[in-house]
């Protein structure tokens, strides 16, 4: 029989310190305003429109400073990029010299339900880009769109050639739907009911209801929600670890809903029909071909996430055949924890800091010909790099 080793056991036990710690998480917890209070990146509302409120990151730049646009996604809350110190893109990018910027759509409500894609990819993300631009002497502007954000810019960019775009970068955005298993029931109903099912409800209230836009996203990650007290207990000495799981949960609760427009046609163009993996996105009567884009473009899929497997969006390294530079990496991380993860500052912001050199190169007329340093082959299974000549 194995006896217990008294010193190990003495030394396994709650330091002062621990029990102190664990007592005033509780109570922030549960009685007090959390362990760890929304604490934002400085920043600065340029303009206000219906959602298409402009703000700028850190102090005023240089005209020289590089620009860049982050696109949040359609439903999700603008802090996405700028979710809490240590988990903020928007941090990052200023650190690193450049001149961050943001939209911020705002709520929706059943007014809103005439609003599509078309929206967004034709006036809110080219006026945004136009006026930063202009803010820059010109300079081309770099979009960076996390999720359904990552669609709107790449559809921004094709549809547009005339605008000063550098380069796109689209952060767990899915290309073939088909390769996303936790939507493959709707895609199997779909074919025999279209999407009448779906958005016959959103049609009604003008919309999808951010309650349940919120509770869709708890669904993807239901082990998080059913382990949270046992989480909570676990770590109720771990200050880091509950201020991250906080933020999240402030991130889920701030989630506006979908305008029914545009739930109709992530329905029956996205999820049904597919149209990004054929490259050629059908709307109102006209049809945006991604090989349109001109512009370097990244695409980084999570490995571990569920609403944008990686497999799902690699297929953007075979669609682009009009830029000269496309880049696909598969990194560590769930949905949100690409874009705000602890570990995205040395996967995705350490990736798209060296694409963003690789692009101001290609803007400068490099030979298209030469594979920037560094570019991983086609046969590296994390990564792809496609260059056009």
């Amino acid at each position: 029989m194995r006896l217990l080793d008294p010193a190990r056991l003495v030394n396994n036990l709650p330091t002062r310190d621990d029990l102190d710690t664990a007592a005033r998480n509780a109570w922030a917890l549960t009685f007090g305003g959390g362990v760890s209070p929304a604490h934002r990146t400085p920043s600065v509302l340029l303009r206000s429109g219906p959602h298409r409120d402009l703000y700028r990151f850190g102090p005023e730049p240089e005209t020289a400073t590089r620009p860049i646009l982050m696109v949040p996604p359609l439903a999700v809350p603008a802090s996405c990029y700028d979710l809490r110190p240590g988990q903020s893109l928007a941090a990052e990018l200023v650190e690193r010299g450049h001149a961050p910027y943001q939209l911020d759509y705002g709520t929706m409500t059943a007014d809103d339900r005439h609003l599509g894609f078309e929206a967004w990819f034709d006036g809110i993300v080219p006026d945004a880009v136009r006026y930063i631009s202009d803010r820059h002497a010109g300079a081309a502007v770099d979009l960076v769109g996390w999720s359904l954000g990552g669609t709107i810019s790449l559809l921004t960019a094709a549809a547009h050639a005339d605008l000063p775009i550098r380069s796109v970068t689209a952060i767990g955005t899915p290309i073939d739907y088909t390769r996303i298993p936790v939507i493959s029931p709707l895609r199997v109903i779909g074919r025999y009911t279209t999407e009448r099912p779906l958005t016959a409800v959103t049609r009604l209230l003008g919309g999808l209801p951010a309650p349940v836009v919120q509770a869709a996203y708890r669904v993807t990650a239901p082990h998080r929600e059913l382990l949270k007290p046992w989480f909570v207990a676990r770590n109720l000495t771990n200050t880091e670890s509950l201020a991250r799981m906080e933020a999240i949960d402030r991130f889920m609760a701030e989630m506006p809903g979908y305008p029914a427009r545009i739930f109709h046609q992530m329905c029956s163009r996205l999820i049904l029909g597919n149209d990004l993996a054929t490259g050629q996105f059908h709307i109102g009567g006209r049809t945006v071909d991604l090989a349109d884009i001109s512009v370097p473009v990244l695409g980084v899929g999570g490995t571990t996430d569920v609403i944008a497997p990686a497999a799902a969006v690699e297929p953007i390294t075979g669609l682009l055949t009009g830029s000269p530079y496309v880049r696909f990496e598969s990194v560590p991380g769930s949905h949100l924890g690409l874009v705000a993860g602890p570990e995205a500052r040395d996967t995705t912001w350490a990736i798209l800091d060296e694409f963003l050199g690789r692009a101001k190169a290609e803007s400068a007329d490099l030979p298209e010909t030469t594979v920037p340093d560094g570019a991983r082959c086609p046969d590296d299974e994390s990564a792809v790099a496609v260059v056009r000549s």
